[in-house]
């Protein structure tokens, strides 16, 4: 008696398991790799784990080694969510559907820069010229950038770094006359960097990098994410963190109003098309 009633209450044991709920998948956020993968990783680590908090929802976040391979992922809708460039926006809206949920209050602003003691005065002295760019679509850093030196006729020979850190670097090792960044990145460099180098050219401001979701997330997940982010802000004690993502006070999106004017910039004959 004794061993039928431990088989039965075993097998109810057995079937109280497969019944019960298995953990929530996590949401995946990919973010544009600017940076390099420690940095990234550094930098929105700890901010998901508070937004996770705040949510009660699971975040695994997604650093793949290059802006090709974001791209390719992005565009095949493998992202829950993502921080993207807002051309990348455009493109993923076009593909996917992505929806804009959040983006900083402050502007993007793109930037050649030189060193600080280059005799450079005028844009038509690049011509012929050499210059990094962190990847062909990098909107306000490269895409923008050469589309604006095409118009003006000045032909360039390309060097795509990787990343916004290698652009600044190749320049001061002299492997470039200029280089294409942005405003939110050089800012975070070593002062020591900065100090070496000074802008040459800017770019009009834009909407920055937003933060978005594919449509297969339900609404009602989108607005948790996003209020969450809000929430967030709302404590003194996370500006820090939020800063270290560019998302240092997140206002919420709109594409018609913030990234659908990027469309008639007419970027897609210079938006390269790469296989990771």
């Amino acid at each position: 008696m004794k061993h039928i009633t431990l088989f039965f209450c075993g097998l109810m044991l057995f079937f109280s398991s497969l019944c019960q709920a298995e953990p929530a998948k996590p949401y995946t956020v990919f973010v544009v790799p600017q940076l390099s993968a420690i940095e990234l990783h550094k930098a929105w680590t700890p901010i998901l784990e508070k937004l996770s908090q705040a949510t009660k929802l699971q975040f695994e976040l997604k650093i793949l080694p290059s802006i090709p391979e974001f791209e390719h992922a992005v565009f095949a809708g493998e992202a829950d969510f993502v921080f993207m460039n807002p051309y990348h926006q455009v493109v993923a809206k076009r593909t996917q559907g992505y929806i804009p949920l959040l983006h900083d209050q402050k502007s993007l602003e793109g930037m050649l820069v030189v060193k600080k003691d280059s005799p450079l005065k005028s844009l038509s002295e690049l011509n012929g010229k050499k210059l990094a760019f962190p990847a062909p679509n990098a909107f306000a850093a490269s895409l923008y950038m050469r589309a604006t030196l095409a118009k003006q006729g000045i032909k360039i020979e390309p060097d795509y770094v990787k990343t916004h850190s290698n652009v600044y670097r190749a320049i001061l090792l002299g492997d470039v006359v200029a280089g294409g960044a942005v405003n939110n990145t050089l800012q975070r460099e070593d002062e020591s960097v900065q100090q070496q180098l000074k802008v040459f050219y800017t770019t009009p401001k834009f909407a920055p990098h937003p933060f978005s979701a594919h449509p297969r997330i339900a609404e009602a997940v989108r607005n948790q994410v996003a209020k969450g982010f809000i929430h967030l802000a709302s404590d003194p004690a996370n500006a820090g963190l939020l800063n270290e993502i560019q998302m240092p006070n997140p206002l919420p999106a709109d594409y018609s109003k913030d990234y659908k004017p990027l469309e008639a910039l007419n970027l897609d004959s210079f938006f390269v098309k790469e296989n990771p």
